[in-house]
């Protein structure tokens, strides 16, 4: 079995674009269209990875990301942010409050998401072509 990743993103061009990247690299992939999904997303998979926008209806990513920090058993998942207004978010206090290990300004590079996936969660290969 893959490692999981969950993308929450309430952009469905977004979590289309990152998870074709991504199961094609040979992870699991669950998408939701916002935090509140996301967060039961997390209760019954258990991801190894999440990758959330900053700004979705309902539950936003910083509160999904602070609801997942006050859960002891989820204290070590790498956390990623997707930002609209990638300027406005401070990446060292994100990565000081909150663990969250990379912020991506939109648009960002499907492959540049792989990349850092890899490095936080193990090396994947995408299938050969044929």
């Amino acid at each position: 079995m893959g490692k999981r990743i969950l993308l929450c993103d309430d952009e469905l061009h977004i979590t289309k674009a990152a998870e074709f990247k991504l199961v094609r690299a040979g992870y699991e992939v669950e998408c939701a269209c916002d935090g509140e999904f996301g967060w039961q997303a997390i209760q019954r998979v258990k991801p190894d990875l999440l990758i959330t926008d900053c700004q979705m209806p309902r539950l936003n990513g910083l509160q999904l990301v602070e609801r997942i920090r006050q859960q002891p058993e989820l204290q070590s998942m790498p956390i990623f942010m997707l930002s609209g207004k990638s300027m406005e978010l401070s990446h060292e206090e994100l990565a000081r409050r909150w663990d969250v290990r990379a912020v991506l300004g939109k648009p960002f590079s499907p492959r540049e998401l792989l990349t850092l996936v890899e490095q936080a969660i193990g090396v994947a290969h995408e299938p050969a072509t044929v």
